[in-house]
């Protein structure tokens, strides 16, 4: 232990001498620091109570939106610096192996943990201060560029480090792991750290997202959360949103055979103006169902997205599951969603037509070939595994729709459906999207409202491009 406790006073002797020559290497390095805050800037979104530990100076600050900021470090003189530039945040002495301030915060941001002794006592100490959807964001080098780093510190680009640690990201989630974590992306980014007109922007915006190549960038943006704690499904409120247009004949069935979810269960018909009687059969249900919680909100008549939008605006569960009218997915396979949710195996359960066999035309065979091929395509974008992107049966929290709710139309396409902007959202707020099979069987009333499937297929690629660009595009 006394050679641990002399080397954690190195560390902060190293830093204490070279606290006056940080503002010197960060201004040495502008361009470097600017695309790593925007790159966390695009990566967190929704910072809401920050912890930032090993802050320094506290320059990445600079580049996060949150009005609760707290951040850690062990040198008293970059405490004073980071005062200075940051009255708003607080800022703490202390050593993040040993203590951190009193939590929960929503996002803890890592950042320098080559300058660390015991990282495992840090991500212990870490995960005491979160929350179940407390996202964890490390910053850290690619051990590939340690010779490179090592250079940058003699020539005096960089703040020198005493011995510092070089991990690969499976060193991290080993790590995280034994602390009770559990990571759910890379983001590898900053190929050339130096601002050479054009080539800089090349590189970094068109060249280092690639695959294979982007291996070889200098950092590696880790974001992890705590390993989920099972909660009971009587615990939640669920809101069923059965989005319907002209679906009169699957009303009663639809009633009849929805299972009980959760410690209550919400049933909301979004009629979008139906013209066979649909609505009128929802309040048929309604007076011969008073026991069930049956509501009937009126869609906008633009496109299935937009009423599932108003479905979800009406909800009051804190589960929110969608059921196509058509039943093609069957309401009694519900149950195993509400399980999946609560489990905290997923965030965000997607169902998934493509496992078990189909019940005869349930699906056209033009629209399978469609579906695939663009799951292939979503999963890459995602950077997680999805087999089906159509099905309508997804569940996700309420508190997540609400900040997904507020990425609704920018992404630079329109999506009719809804199914691509909840999987988009879900993955820019980097929640853990489980695919789970269901049967998919024909429907016994009415047409397919799936039709045109070419121009249907343009609309796809369209927003797949936007998502693109704002997914795996480094936003500078």
């Amino acid at each position: 232990m006394a050679a641990i406790e002399a080397k954690r006073q190195s560390i902060v002797n190293s830093a204490e001498q070279h606290a006056g020559e940080r503002d010197y290497h960060i201004s040495r390095n502008l361009y470097f620091y600017k695309l790593i805050g925007q790159e966390l800037k695009s990566l967190v979104g929704d910072v809401g109570r920050l912890l930032f530990v090993r802050c320094q100076t506290g320059k990445l600050l600079d580049y996060l939106d949150t009005a609760a900021a707290s951040a850690v470090e062990v040198s008293p003189k970059m405490i004073d610096l980071a005062r200075e530039k940051h009255p708003q945040a607080q800022f703490w002495l202390m050593d993040p192996e040993q203590q951190l301030p009193e939590g929960p915060f929503d996002t803890i941001l890592i950042q320098d943990t080559t300058d660390m002794v015991d990282l495992q006592s840090m991500f212990d100490r870490v995960r005491s201060v979160c929350l179940p959807h407390t996202r964890i964001v490390i910053l850290a080098y690619n051990h590939l560029w340690e010779p490179l780093v090592a250079l940058a510190e003699k020539t005096n680009l960089k703040t020198p480090k005493v011995e510092p640690n070089w991990l690969s990201v499976s060193d991290y989630q080993g790590l995280l792991m034994l602390s009770g974590f559990e990571l759910l992306r890379v983001s590898r980014r900053v190929l050339m750290p130096f601002g050479i007109p054009l080539l800089s922007r090349l590189l970094n915006k068109y060249v280092s997202w690639m695959p294979v190549i982007d291996r070889l960038n200098l950092f590696n943006f880790i974001v992890a959360r705590p390993a989920p704690q099972p909660r009971p499904v009587t615990d939640f409120k669920v809101s069923v949103i059965i989005p319907c247009k002209d679906e009169k004949g699957n009303v009663r069935s639809a009633v009849e055979r929805m299972p009980v979810l959760g410690r209550e269960t919400e049933i909301i018909f979004c009629d979008d103006k139906s013209t066979d009687g649909t609505a009128d059969e929802v309040r048929l249900m309604q007076a011969e169902f008073p026991e069930k919680n049956i509501r009937l909100v009126e869609g906008p008549a633009i496109s299935k997205s937009r009423n599932v939008w108003t479905g979800f605006r009406a909800a009051t569960g804190d589960i929110l599951m969608i059921l196509d009218a058509d039943l093609t997915v069957m309401p009694e396979e519900l149950p195993r969603f509400v399980e999946a949710i609560a489990s905290g195996k997923g965030e965000f359960i997607n169902g998934s037509r493509m496992v078990y066999p189909m019940q005869g035309q349930a699906m056209k065979f033009a629209n399978m070939i469609g579906n695939k091929g663009f799951a292939t395509l979503f999963s890459y974008l995602l950077g997680s595994p999805v087999r089906d992107t159509l099905c309508g049966t997804k569940v996700l929290w309420r508190k997540d729709w609400e900040k997904i709710s507020r990425m609704i139309d920018t992404w630079g396409a329109e999506d009719r459906w809804g199914d691509y902007e909840l999987l988009f959202g879900a993955a820019k707020l980097n929640l853990r999207i489980l695919d789970l099979p269901v049967h998919y069987q024909e429907r016994t009333y009415g047409d397919t409202k799936m039709n045109r499937r070419f121009k249907n297929g343009l609309v796809m690629l369209r927003f797949c491009w936007a998502a693109f660009l704002k997914l795996k595009l480094p936003q500078m």
